[in-house]
């Protein structure tokens, strides 16, 4: 009984040892080629991969509707993002890789034409979550912030990528309903769901007016900085600086900072106020980002606010708390702010437990879905459009 007591903890103090060696080096195996997934020019090739996968989707019908309807199944709202993220996606290769720049723009047309279709024949809450029927939106217009903001971003990458005359009225009809609900707000902000604001769909409303204003010769920067003044006095948790997720329609606040919407927030602010969405770059980055052994991750919360996990998060990881949602997201501002360490980490990890299936070069990850596949593939190419739309500000001073 001795020997084998002995035996066993030898073999254990081995497993030990080999696991103390191993793990430390195990991200190596991992680790991306950075030029790969990153390029200053062109398109890298796991992006050209993931579009091709997202491609194939916009072109078969089958396909489509299968992958639509397994998102919708989840949540409604995933199948609005997709088709949102994607386009932006698309609009940046098209400023990326100009020869293809007529297909990406038939694919945003198709995507464009099919999502206003949809809204005008199954109305407000085809996109929306189930609760949104339980109560009644507090502003004259009864509209959702989230639905406007990311049809007038997408007809805004449009049109920045080439004009399209049939867009221009949609685009500035929108503008003028989301200025009008925000503007009744006592903090300038539009409700998703009925008195519910979501910074999100704010920032990304925002930066919608901001590509308006520029191809339509008008100017908000008034509205720009009262929003921004009132956000940071009215809708910024107190111990991490970082601006809220949720609130009120009279801006009583709900969720605190939350990972799967700073991000974005941050990234839509930098077209509104650079410094101050540096700023919220830097604060997520501190509270919710982290690396263990080599693998990058976000998490949904700070420490400092103990927040409920919701559909947004998907799968959390226990003891490291590491949220899909925040993680999947991470990618967009870290690309979008240069921060080439932190996005390595997060390529990383995604290597590892993202689950990636390349078939006839068509990229896409068996942990994810089209809508977190189109967010990857949007934090891949992205920069080429708001440098395009700061570059034409500059021009017009």
């Amino acid at each position: 009984m001795a020997k084998t007591i002995r035996r066993v903890l030898v073999g254990l103090g081995s497993l030990l040892i080999a696991a103390a060696c191993w793990l430390p080096l195990s991200h190596f195996f991992f680790q991306p080629r950075m030029t790969d997934y990153v390029a200053a020019h062109g398109i890298p090739a796991k992006a050209r991969q993931l579009a091709a996968r997202q491609l194939e989707i916009w072109s078969d019908p089958g396909l489509k509707a299968q992958e639509l309807a397994r998102m919708r199944s989840s949540n409604a709202e995933w199948d609005f993002m997709s088709r949102t993220f994607f386009v932006l996606a698309l609009a940046n290769m098209g400023f990326r890789d100009p020869a293809a720049k007529s297909r990406y723009l038939a694919i945003i047309d198709t995507i464009l034409d099919e999502t206003l279709k949809l809204e005008k024949e199954k109305g407000l809450y085809h996109f929306l979550m189930d609760y949104a029927k339980s109560g009644s939106f507090k502003s004259s217009a009864k509209r959702s912030l989230f639905q406007d903001g990311e049809i007038a971003l997408m007809l805004g990458m449009r049109r920045l990528l080439e004009e399209k005359e049939a867009y221009k009225p949609l685009l500035h009809e929108r503008v003028e309903q989301m200025l009008s609900c925000m503007r009744e707000s006592p903090v300038l902000c539009g409700e998703s769901y009925p008195d519910e604001g979501w910074m999100f769909c704010n920032s990304v409303a925002l930066a919608a007016i901001r590509i308006a204003d520029l191809l339509d010769h008008e100017d908000h920067s008034e509205f720009f900085a009262q929003w921004i003044s009132t956000a940071q006095k009215r809708l910024t948790d107190p111990k991490t600086g970082l601006l809220i997720s949720s609130f009120l329609f009279d801006g009583t606040h709900g969720d605190g900072p939350e990972g799967s919407s700073i991000w974005m927030t941050a990234h839509c602010l930098q077209l509104i106020d650079p410094a101050f969405a540096e700023d919220q770059y830097r604060r997520a980055k501190k509270e919710l980002a982290g690396r263990f052994l080599g693998f990058g991750y976000a998490r949904e919360w700070p420490k400092s606010w103990p927040g409920q996990m919701d559909v947004d998060s998907g799968p959390v990881i226990p003891l490291f708390e590491i949220s899909a949602g925040s993680s999947g997201l991470a990618f967009v501002a870290a690309g979008a702010f240069g921060d080439r360490e932190y996005l390595k980490s997060l390529l990383t990890s995604l290597n590892f437990g993202g689950f990636p299936i390349l078939q006839k070069n068509r990229l896409r990850y068996a942990a994810s879905n089209p809508v977190g596949d189109a967010v990857l593939l949007y934090a891949l190419v992205l920069g080429p459009a708001w440098d395009e739309i700061n570059k034409r500000m500059e021009d017009r001073k």
